[in-house]
């Protein structure tokens, strides 16, 4: 098998990935994502590890060792990242990334000309008081 099929599925792979990434809001659609993002490179990986092996008639096979290396820090990773969504989901009742804020923020004023402490026009009543 020639080399460039698993490279271009890893391509498609990695892009659909990142494409899952940048747009969805979902916090465990976007972990799904990177996880697919990872199996992308995790098939290069062993797809070049075989290839090179070939050339160079060695039998290290590093890039499957990596590839194992791999697959447990992201099976940890999706194990603390659920955790961490099910918490939020706990307290906040979403798991829609752009609801989500720190909680040292408090609630943002609605439209451009609220007024709120710290905002220029609550500074100006506060001057002429």
């Amino acid at each position: 098998m020639h080399l460039a099929y698993p490279a271009v599925l890893s391509a498609l792979l990695f892009c659909t990935g990142l494409y899952g990434v940048l747009a969805r809001r979902n916090a465990i659609l976007v972990l799904m994502s990177v996880e697919l993002m990872l199996n992308a490179v995790n098939l290069n990986l062993v797809a070049f590890d075989v290839w090179l092996s070939r050339a160079a008639e060695e039998s290290l096979h590093s890039g499957q060792a990596l590839t194992l290396f791999t697959i447990a820090i992201a099976a940890a990773e999706i194990g603390i990242g659920l955790a961490i969504v099910l918490a939020v989901h706990r307290n906040r009742g979403t798991s829609d990334i752009d609801k989500l804020r720190d909680t040292a923020e408090g609630p943002e004023p609605e439209g451009p000309d609220a007024e709120g402490p710290g905002t220029p026009a609550a500074e100006k009543a506060e001057a002429s008081a």
